[in-house]
């Protein structure tokens, strides 16, 4: 027995209006058959790091196969493209304006190197696994095509046909660079330290670094925000109240049991962490 197709939607339009439902309804007017799944629809505001960063999370958590509609699109109705993507991990529907960056990352050629924070979306050559597609075909799209709602009347269109078996060589022109940032990586220092940087602040305050167990110094000692905190937790609960430890998405997180790490540190997106042998 086939599989349903999976559509999964992530965006920055909230819950308190019309515009995730119209999508959907839009999806399943053309492909009744798929699935929806939300990712989320709590990204800030046309905040494309976010969003790209949220999206690299929960792609290794779905079937081979699943289509993804990531709106968040402060360019919307300007020149920027509307565009398909294609890697081994799935088909991503979507502007072209970086949301797609950690898809790119996951498979750029060469040995990876420090990058600076914040980082530049800028135009990025395609690895030789990724494909994409400049979305052209007006029949693919809604009779008419706001200036203002391109989840709804491009992406979600596109992404209907795509789950009802049509090839991604057929929603318009190839293209072999797209909008992508590469995504801060850490960087050795001399005597053992590692600075890192806070790429993202979830819902708990908790901070995400862009830092791996596997790159730190042995017994690390972190320090981040006016804070210093020794060695590796276990859990949330595990010493503390402050607490590094590496989280879901396999990063290193700094947290504070049973409240704001975010808040309390005064520390936001970006802030360095540097990490010394203890």
């Amino acid at each position: 027995m086939a599989r349903r197709p999976v559509i999964a939607l992530l965006t920055d339009f909230g819950a308190q209006d019309a515009y995730v439902a119209s999508m959907k309804g839009v999806v399943l007017g053309i492909a009744p058959d798929a699935t929806i799944v939300d990712i989320t629809h709590a990204v800030p505001p046309q905040d494309i790091y976010a969003g790209a960063f949220l999206l690299e999370t929960c792609i290794d958590a779905f079937p081979p196969g699943t289509i993804y509609v990531c709106v968040v699109d402060p360019g919307v109705g300007t020149q920027r493209h509307p565009i398909v993507l294609k890697s081994p991990h799935g088909t991503f529907v979507g502007p072209d304006n970086g949301v797609f960056s950690y898809v790119v990352a996951r498979h750029r050629e060469g040995t990876a190197v420090a990058e600076p924070a914040p980082p530049q979306v800028c135009a990025t050559p395609l690895p030789s696994l990724v494909t994409a597609h400049v979305i052209t075909d007006r029949a693919l799209m809604r009779a008419t095509v706001s200036n203002t709602f391109h989840g709804r009347d491009v992406f979600a269109p596109v992404a209907a046909h795509l789950a009802n078996g049509l090839s991604v060589d057929h929603v318009g022109k190839p293209t072999v660079e797209v909008q992508a940032f590469a995504p801060p990586r850490p960087a050795r220092e001399p005597g053992g330290a590692v600075a890192g940087s806070v790429i993202h602040v979830d819902g708990y305050g908790d901070l995400i670094t862009n830092l791996v167990p596997e790159g730190l110094p042995t017994r690390p000692v972190f320090h981040i925000g006016g804070a210093t905190i020794r060695g590796l937790s276990s859990s949330y609960q595990d010493g503390g109240p402050l607490v590094a430890l590496v989280g879901s998405s396999g990063y290193v997180e700094v947290a504070l049991r049973n409240g704001n790490a975010s808040l309390a540190l005064g520390t936001t997106r970006w802030a360095t962490v540097t990490v010394v042998p203890g």
